[in-house]
């Protein structure tokens, strides 16, 4: 343990009760250590030489002296093998049934003993030792998996096992769920275990939050995604490749995933980002559609305190005129930390406050953490004991609950693993309904158990339902986020049918996108804390989760009025949107840091709201298209090695690049533009990329260019949608997608195409429809950057 983390320990530890943590550690530890007994002596296993194959639709079981391996192509040309017997499902990442095989391709034999799967997108090989190479169409080999290893205990149980991977010498790395460094993922090892950092966090803390084994490489000879779908605890360890000088050789870029348990089984999606974007929510299930509402601007703290606070700062909204979406609640407003509960003297009518602040366009958020206090005639834990037949809460070995110590206390943990206990802990939410809540946050639900020492989670010894197949926590951890948010959506969803559930969660794993978003969790205070803040949510999107957002200002810690700006900017251009800090870190409303920080901040509220329309469009075609709101710079140009490179700067959709600003002091700032015509959003200012570039960024904004051509959803001045146009250069179109607002329930939305093109000496805008194309008058269209069009 280093100093750092030394600090963040007591951090934690000094404010929850120390003796109750200590005898949580030391259950904890005596129930691992009476039911997970030591490993013992293992033996090494490899595949050994082919021995036979058995064709199957999709491609078919090639078997091999010491083990099997299980290779299918799909309909949707998604590689899945599996080996020693490992399918697609059981699948916590798989939603709905299980991928088609595509019929059309067979197992054929291939060169030096090895066998190969032949698809329309992608070729399959298997060598005869049991390496497994995917190719391109032509042959070229974008990722080759050389021949696993397996750990066996010589007494029997399960194995461990390790898979190494080569990618192309020019492969850049992406990634992993939610990771402080990054987007690109620097060489070094990245564990697979939902963590609470114990406090704050920068860039070099791992994991996080949310970690899956889910990666992005990109190459010269395409790009594709790899998802080992195992829930264990792991590690991946990344070295680029390099490529050699002159008749050097190259040397390859490596990936090594080491799994302490589990299947060993991996889907390969292949072609263009939007291409391996559409597979990913294909397999793993379309994103939720956030409310049009939660598009806005939202403010939290932990330690607001009480109705005349809240009341407080949304009053300091309106009478300042800043737009305002929703406030949340953080676990100081429950009676003594416990979930589903208010204090009653700090919110006496809380519905009737809730009823108040909706009247002036503000939703209340609630915080619901997991952890259950475990007190002999609480409503939730008596409740919870009386499902199915053992309870809704995790139990040991011995069949006792597992306790733990949270904010509330001791406290016991349901077990979302469980249907029986998903549908009862959903069914609760009706009180935070009651409330008058419009929304839940899920925190602390990695799940946490507060120690001075080690993993804060539970024993890995906990028993789970898992579905019914039962099993430990070594293998429900990482999804038990993911299981809580299922239960927290679907409850939501039951009690109030007409409206779409608004939740996001600090844990999960792959697929949790199908019931919200996220958030970055604790971030620290300072410059390498905002940088984080874009690594996260760029991450996160890659993995298929499209709503996130940091804590605007940094969780800790007290932000200059020029970092709380920086940060203010640019979660102004970020899915979710929200302030938040700890009880202790000061107020974060924009007028807390003066008046110029104000009128700045005003300025970046009144443009989010100006694109409102705008970010409607994105989170409904994310639910069609898979793609994230935010994109890295090489998402439409993924051959392009600079923007391969580029950190700092991302795409909002497909029509606007944003550059923000992430050091002290900078008034000028180099941003890379892909291909094409760029226009500054402030001065019109006409750019051609690729290139770099040297933009103004005064303090008053942060550099946003819009691509030529680009059609864009707004607010007009009278609040209805308006067509914001950027000029095409000449002889050249563009165009884009609008989706107006249907409403916050489950009406189908209608994808609305325009193009852009000359006419003459004038910019027109075409509706793009089943039955042809239709002209749009000057009303409602504004044609922008003619200055620089020439």
């Amino acid at each position: 343990m280093d100093g750092r983390e030394l600090v963040r320990s007591m951090w934690v530890f000094g404010r929850v009760r120390g003796p109750r943590a200590l005898r949580s550690v030391w259950r904890r530890r005596r129930a691992d250590a009476a039911a997970l007994p030591e490993r013992g002596p293992e033996r090494a296993r490899v595949p050994g030489r082919v021995v036979g194959v058995e064709p199957l639709p999709g491609g078919g079981i090639v078997r091999f002296a010491r083990s099997e391996l299980r290779v299918c192509v799909t309909v949707g040309a998604a590689v899945f093998w599996g080996w020693d017997g490992a399918e697609v499902s059981p699948s916590y990442a798989v939603a709905g049934e299980v991928p088609e095989p595509d019929t059309r391709v067979v197992l054929e034999p291939d060169t030096e003993g090895g066998w190969r799967v032949v698809a329309e997108r992608v070729t399959v090989a298997v060598s005869r030792d049991g390496a497994v190479e995917v190719r391109t169409p032509g042959g070229v080999v974008l990722r080759r998996e050389l021949p696993p290893r397996w750990w066996e205990p010589v007494g029997g149980g399960g194995a461990r096992w390790v898979q190494r991977s080569e990618v192309p010498a020019d492969a850049r790395f992406f990634g992993l769920g939610g990771r402080a460094a990054g987007p690109r993922l620097p060489d070094g090892s990245y564990r697979l275990w939902n963590s609470d950092p114990r406090g704050a966090f920068g860039p070099g803390t791992d994991p996080l939050y949310i970690t899956m084994p889910v990666q992005w490489v990109v190459a010269d000879a395409g790009t594709h995604m790899a998802f080992y779908d195992c829930t264990w605890d792991g590690r991946v360890s990344l070295r680029e490749g390099e490529e050699g000088a002159g008749s050097g050789h190259d040397r390859p870029g490596l990936s090594e995933v080491r799994m302490s348990g589990g299947p060993l089984r991996c889907w390969v999606l292949v072609g263009s980002p939007a291409r391996i974007a559409y597979g990913w929510a294909q397999l793993t299930g379309a994103p939720a559609v956030p409310p049009s509402w939660a598009l806005g601007p939202q403010h939290a703290r932990w330690g607001f305190g009480s109705a005349k606070e809240v009341r407080r700062v949304v009053a300091g909204y309106r009478e300042r005129g800043l737009p305002l979406s929703a406030l949340h609640l953080d676990i100081d407003h429950y009676d003594g930390h416990r979930v589903f509960t208010v204090d009653r003297e700090r919110f006496p009518d809380l519905p009737g406050l809730a009823a108040e602040l909706r009247g002036q366009g503000v939703r209340l958020v609630s915080i619901v953490d997991p952890a259950v206090k475990a007190e002999p005639g609480g409503a939730v834990y008596e409740g919870g004991a009386r499902v199915g037949a053992r309870g809704a809460f995790v139990r040991d070995a011995r069949g006792d609950a597992v306790r733990g110590v949270v904010w509330p206390g001791e406290c016991v943990y349901p077990d979302f693993t469980d249907p029986l206990v998903r549908e009862w802990w959903g069914g609760l939410y009706a009180e935070r309904l009651e409330q008058g809540f419009s929304g839940v946050w899920h925190d602390m639900n990695e799940p946490v158990s507060f120690t001075p020492f080690g993993d804060m989670t539970l024993p890995r010894s906990a028993r789970h339902a898992l579905e019914g197949r039962g099993g430990d926590h070594r293998e429900a951890h990482n999804v038990y986020g993911l299981a809580m948010a299922r239960a927290g959506y679907e409850g939501l969803a039951r009690l109030r049918p007409d409206e779409r559930p608004f939740l996001f969660s600090r844990s999960g794993w792959a697929g949790m996108q199908r019931y919200g978003g996220t958030w970055s969790g604790d971030v620290a205070t300072g410059w390498p804390g905002l940088r984080a803040s874009l690594a996260l949510v760029l991450g996160m999107g890659l993995c298929g989760v499209p709503y996130s957002g940091p804590d605007v200002g940094g969780f800790d810690g007290h932000p200059s009025a020029e970092l709380y700006l920086r940060w203010f900017q640019l979660g102004a251009w970020l899915p979710l949107f929200r302030t938040h800090a700890a009880i202790d870190a000061g107020r974060r409303e924009p007028w807390e840091f003066g008046p110029e920080v104000l009128e700045h901040a005003r300025a970046a509220l009144e443009e989010r709201e100006r694109l409102r329309p705008y970010f409607v469009t994105l989170a409904r075609l994310a639910r069609v298209t898979g793609a994230p709101y935010v994109r890295p710079v090489w998402w439409s140009a993924p051959e392009d090695r600079l923007l391969r490179d580029c950190g700092d700067a991302f795409l909002l959709g497909d029509a606007l690049l944003v550059a923000p600003v992430l050091a002290r002091g900078v008034e000028r700032r180099a941003v890379r533009l892909p291909r094409g015509r760029w226009y500054d959003v402030a001065t019109g200012r006409a750019y051609e990329g690729p290139g770099l570039v040297l933009v103004e960024a005064p303090l008053s904004r942060i550099p946003v260019l819009a691509r030529a051509g680009a059609v864009v959803p707004v607010r007009g001045a009278d609040g209805a949608v308006e067509l914001e146009v950027w000029a095409p250069p000449p002889g050249r179109a563009g165009g884009g997608l609008v989706v107006r607002d249907a409403g916050d329930g489950w009406e189908r939305a209608e994808v609305e195409r325009y193009v852009s093109r000359w006419q003459g000496d004038e910019v027109r805008v075409e509706r793009v429809t089943d039955e042809g194309v239709v002209a749009v008058g000057p009303e409602g269209v504004r044609v922008r950057g003619l200055r620089g069009a020439g």
